[in-house]
């Protein structure tokens, strides 16, 4: 087949691209339908008559119709194509890429259905339903979860995510203008030795310049979530045990690195799989948190009138050019390079530190753990303040929702994952209105 064109960025959105993608990820645009580059020696001449002299006359005209995929396609230049590589070759005979993945179909799907294919749908499996698309409402979703008729993205399984656990809750969006969440959270509840409760939240952001970010953020959190739940009811101070669920957390992106999947996706210039990670504890008389990149933890007083707080430091460029007196927060944060992480986990990072701090609040509040997400469009700790709830205490997930919310409102650049967990802990069996 000829060659589609190869595009840095879809045309219709702008969303940057991946070589060998059929359609945009973030709007469906159709990229087969942009046109190539005219080469400057056309095969055909301008005045329509073909090199070498006119067109030699056809004495019946042709009794066959063609469909364009059964014929032979040649470049711009006028020169048959290059004859294709070996079956499962992942270097493209063209530029010489390495593409780490399976072979493409020789024959795509067009827009409209091809008549030779769509005469009737393949039976599903007994007990279950033909997706179809839920922009076009006509096409069958393939098992990429685009639509072969229309080419749009499907909602996936973690576009949208919520959750509650006891008192605490989390919600999880793409947000508007990415393609896929890369955000993971998970909540958790244990007792400690003398009893009393504890509850748990990590929030892992992946890092959208490495590869499989998405799975980073996942395996991060459910590593910390584990060691949580096997630290805390054997007596382990919370502020070594989130330490302890960092460095498990570490330890489960590391692996990714070596898994094969990894090497199928890794593109040129991406680093190994990588997430950030923030996380808090919260007993009856204790408030731990722990952290490794930019996301962050606030503090908020049920009483509006105690101030609140940031309780994390962003391992960022701009949280660096402050720390060094070399400009203001203002001036840091208004940077392009402001959001460049500098702490991370991954097989490729500098080095693990994971970030502890133990509070001992004297007043009751709630915590939110969130990503950039959110704290891009409430960054101070009065802004936060102000977008949360006046109840959200007593209703952690409907703080949660509105809070991502609020991060949607403002634009939804960015996924955005937040969770709540009130302090003091309240009693087990207490939860959300």
């Amino acid at each position: 087949m000829s060659q589609m064109p190869q595009l840095s960025a879809c045309p219709s959105c702008e969303w940057p691209l991946e070589s060998g993608d059929r359609f945009c990820g973030a709007c469906g645009y159709d990229l087969s339908a942009v046109p190539a580059r005219p080469d400057d020696s056309p095969t055909i001449a301008m005045n329509g008559a073909p090199p070498g002299g006119p067109w030699p006359e056809v004495p019946h005209p042709p009794a066959e119709v063609h469909l364009p995929a059964d014929l032979q396609g040649t470049e711009s230049g006028g020169h048959e194509p290059p004859p294709p590589g070996p079956v499962g070759s992942p270097v493209s005979p063209v530029s010489g890429v390495r593409f780490d993945r399976s072979p493409e179909p020789d024959e795509y799907v067009l827009q409209a259905p091809d008549p030779r294919v769509a005469a009737g749908p393949p039976t599903p499996a007994e007990g279950t339903a033909p997706s179809v698309c839920v922009a076009c409402r006509a096409g069958r979703v393939d098992d990429d979860g685009y639509c072969e008729n229309c080419g749009h993205a499907q909602p996936r399984e973690r576009d949208h995510m919520e959750q509650e656990a006891g008192p605490i809750a989390a919600v999880s969006d793409r947000g508007l203008r990415h393609h896929r969440n890369e955000d993971a959270f998970t909540l958790g509840t244990s007792v400690l030795p003398d009893g009393s409760p504890a509850t748990f939240a990590v929030v892992c952001d992946g890092v959208s310049s490495a590869t499989r970010p998405d799975d980073a953020s996942l395996a991060a959190s459910r590593a910390a979530a584990d060691a949580l739940l096997a630290a805390l009811p054997q007596g382990t101070h919370p502020q070594q045990a989130m330490h302890e669920s960092i460095v498990a957390a570490s330890r489960a992106v590391n692996s990714l690195a070596a898994e094969p999947a990894t090497a199928r996706e890794h593109q040129p210039h991406q680093n190994a799989p990588a997430c950030t990670i923030v996380g808090s504890i919260v007993t009856p008389s204790l408030l731990v948190v722990g952290w490794v990149g930019d996301s962050r933890v606030y503090w908020v007083p049920t009483d509006r009138s105690s101030p609140p707080a940031r309780l994390t430091e962003d391992d960022s460029w701009a949280a660096q050019m402050v720390a060094a007196g070399l400009m203001n927060e203002a001036e840091a944060y208004a940077d392009e390079r402001a959001h460049a992480i500098t702490g991370w986990l991954g097989a490729d990072a500098y080095e693990l530190d994971p970030h502890t701090a133990s509070f001992k609040p004297d007043r009751p509040g709630v915590v939110v753990v969130c990503t950039d997400g959110l704290w891009n469009y409430a960054e101070a700790a009065d802004e936060m303040a102000e977008a949360v709830p006046a109840d959200a205490a007593a209703r952690p997930l409907h703080t949660a929702r509105v809070l991502v919310g609020h991060a949607l409102d403002g634009g939804g650049h960015d996924n955005v994952t937040v969770a709540v967990v009130p302090f003091p802990t309240p009693p087990q069996g207490a939860g959300s209105a």
